[in-house]
């Protein structure tokens, strides 16, 4: 199973990016071969609007069943819940951290978005 964590750096022990949609990058980590891709965001770090909703193309395009980020805000929560992606809310200092936290059970999934849509 794969999932995903949005990330400021290139590594395991970058720190999470506390922003889901205009992430620098979102870590696809592999739990079964404990291997990880990097995938970029760029195009949604100074997007006018939609971020959210792109990223969120952009980790069910990459087959992760759970993301874990700082926030996320009510259309990225709507299209993740919509593709069966659960959202984990991390404060977490690196992404192993955050890794290590899902894997023992010690994460709980989001209920709705963390954070007010932009434009409400």
């Amino acid at each position: 199973m794969k999932i995903a964590i949005s990330t400021t750096g290139n590594t395991l022990d970058a720190a999470i990016d506390p922003r889901f949609g205009r992430a620098a990058r979102f870590l696809i980590y592999d739990l079964d071969d404990k291997t990880f891709t990097l995938v970029e965001n760029e195009q949604n770090l100074n997007a006018a609007q939609g971020a959210g909703i792109q990223a969120a193309k952009i980790i069910a395009d990459n087959e992760a069943k759970a993301i874990i980020s700082g926030q996320c805000g009510p259309k990225a929560f709507k299209i993740l819940s919509a593709a069966g992606i659960t959202i984990y809310p991390c404060d977490a200092g690196s992404v192993a951290e955050a890794i290590e936290l899902y894997t023992a059970g010690a994460l709980q999934p989001a209920k709705d978005a963390t954070v007010e849509g932009h434009w409400v």
